[in-house]
């Protein structure tokens, strides 16, 4: 499975943006990770194709919504009231395992096989 993340760019403090992740083939869960200089990489969001369910890490709940479009394979991740702490390079990431041991680990890089390349998003006034 091939990723194509699209959308990034710069944009005030409290301004939006939408990423799109587009996928190659079918997949099981995708979700968005991201990481700012100096710091690890870290879970954002994530939906569960099939179910629809949704995951967001604390510090984006309220202000980010990921949906999927079925028709195109893509998955969208709408941020809204953009705060400087959001400036990162913001990666897609998916798999097609369904995993048995409860979806947390959806929240971790590991239960990913596939990564698209990066999109820098830049909140700055």
């Amino acid at each position: 499975v091939q990723l194509q993340a699209s959308g990034g760019g710069l944009v005030q403090p409290g301004g939006s943006l939408r990423l799109s992740c587009a996928a190659s083939g079918r997949t099981y869960c995708m979700g968005w990770f991201r990481q700012a200089p100096g710091k690890e990489r870290e879970f954002v969001a994530a939906i569960l194709w099939s179910a629809g369910s949704t995951y967001y890490t604390d510090t984006v709940k309220g202000r980010f919504t990921i949906s999927r479009e079925n028709a195109k394979n893509t998955v969208h991740l709408q941020m809204s009231s953009l705060k400087p702490e959001d400036t990162a390079v913001y990666y897609c990431a998916a798999t097609a395992r369904r995993y048995n041991s409860g979806n947390s680990i959806y929240y971790t890089e590991a239960a990913y096989s596939y990564w698209g390349q990066g999109t820098q998003v830049t909140v700055s006034s």
